[in-house]
C-alpha cells in the first residue's frame, strides 16, 4: 500500500512561497532567511526539521498507545545543521531532535519497550536518515535522559 502526498507551490515574491496543502488544510508561506529571501516564514530547512520531529512524537505517541500508557504531554525540541559539503554546496549535515515526556519515567510502564521499537515507525526520519544523520534523544519529566 502507498498513500501519495501531494502539496502545489506558487510563488508570491522573491522567495516567498504559498504551500497549499489541499482544500482541508490551511496554506503556509515559506521563505528563504537572508541574504535570498526576508524571512518572512519557515525555510525548506525548518520544514524539513519540524517534519521529522512530529513523525518521531507521533511514533513514539503509537508505541505508548501499543502499551495503553500516557506519558503527559510530548514535546520536542528539534534543529538542524546547515552548512557546506565537500563540493561546498549548502546542505542538511545533521538533525537532532530531543523528545520529552510530561511524566517521570517510572510513571510509564514498557518503556523500555517503547524506547526500543518507535523510531523505526518513523516514516519521515527514516527516510531522511538514509542522506543525513538523524540524532534522537528522550528525555522524561525530569529531564532524565531515558535514551541518547
Amino acid at each position: 500500500m502507498s498513500d501519495i502526498v501531494h502539496v502545489t507551490l506558487t510563488q508570491q515574491q522573491g522567495y516567498q512561497f504559498l504551500i497549499d496543502f489541499g482544500a482541508a488544510m490551511p496554506t503556509l508561506l515559506a521563505d528563504e532567511p537572508p541574504p535570498l529571501g526576508e524571512d518572512s516564514g519557515p525555510s525548506p530547512a525548518h520544514l524539513l526539521v519540524a517534519a521529522a520531529a512530529n513523525c518521531l512524537l507521533a511514533s513514539f505517541l503509537f508505541a505508548l498507545s501499543k502499551y495503553k500508557q500516557d506519558a503527559g504531554r510530548l514535546t520536542a525540541e528539534a534543529r538542524c545543521e546547515v552548512g557546506r559539503n565537500a563540493e561546498g554546496r549548502m546542505r542538511v549535515l545533521s538533525i537532532d531532535v530531543v523528545l520529552r515526556l510530561g511524566k517521570v519515567a517510572a510513571e510509564i510502564e514498557h518503556l523500555d519497550r517503547i524506547l526500543g521499537q518507535f523510531e523505526p515507525f518513523c516514516t519521515v526520519s527514516q527516510s531522511i536518515s538514509a542522506g543525513v544523520p538523524v540524532h534522537v534523544s528522550v528525555r522524561d519529566g525530569r529531564d532524565t535522559v531515558l535514551k541518547d
